[in-house]
């Protein structure tokens, strides 16, 4: 999609958010059209580095844009072979999609692990210590330029907040998309805003 196909999108949008907005308006029928038009069932995946104010007030903001930019290089291709639609990139932050709620999973698994290989011959402050949160349901998707929804808000607080170096904490969407996969193992943690039951990924025990 190009870009005025997205401002098309993005406009016609924001029209019915007007048409909403007026007294008398048939919320409803309006909120119904939205998310027929804009509704769309998604992964949403939101990583984040660990350590960031830390490390930028100890080594200079340019030490940590050499770390965001080595760290997007390492997780471009993990991305793409799991079929991730990279949304959106804020700071040490990225945004992704996936169709498939076990593809959204088996990334962010992946990712992790290319981040732990990487840190074994990297000092401390080169580290890459990545944080991911996972979300799963219907969303309203503007093309390629944002998505919205309990979803987004909930996956963008795990991943972004919540998650400590290392950790996958997932939304019960993402949780009850995986089916109960007896290989996949989990533990509840507290709720954030956006949902209630939110789960930590736990390795398998060997």
């Amino acid at each position: 999609m190009d870009q005025k196909d997205l401002g098309r999108s993005a406009t016609r949008l924001w029209k019915l958010i007007a048409e909403r907005a007026r007294t008398g308006a048939d919320v409803e029928r309006i909120d119904e059209r939205i998310w027929d038009l804009f509704g769309e069932e998604w992964a949403v995946m939101f990583t984040d580095l660990a350590g960031f104010s830390r490390n930028v007030e100890e080594f200079g903001i340019l030490h940590f844009l050499q770390v965001i930019w080595e760290h997007q290089e390492l997780l471009a291709p993990v991305i793409a072979d799991h079929d991730g639609l990279l949304l959106k990139t804020e700071g040490d932050s990225l945004m992704l999609l996936f169709r498939s709620p076990h593809r959204a999973l088996d990334c962010a698994l992946a990712m992790q692990r290319a981040c732990a290989q990487v840190n074994q011959r990297r000092k401390p402050e080169d580290q890459i210590l990545l944080c991911v949160g996972i979300g799963f349901g219907r969303v309203l998707r503007i093309g390629d330029e944002d998505v919205w929804g309990q979803e987004v808000n909930a996956a963008a607080k795990l991943g972004e907040d919540t998650a400590k170096a290392g950790e996958i904490l997932v939304t019960a969407g993402l949780h009850a998309a995986l089916g109960g996969d007896a290989s996949l193992r989990f533990e509840p943690i507290g709720k954030v805003t956006g949902s209630e039951r939110n789960y930590r990924w736990l390795p398998q025990e060997r």
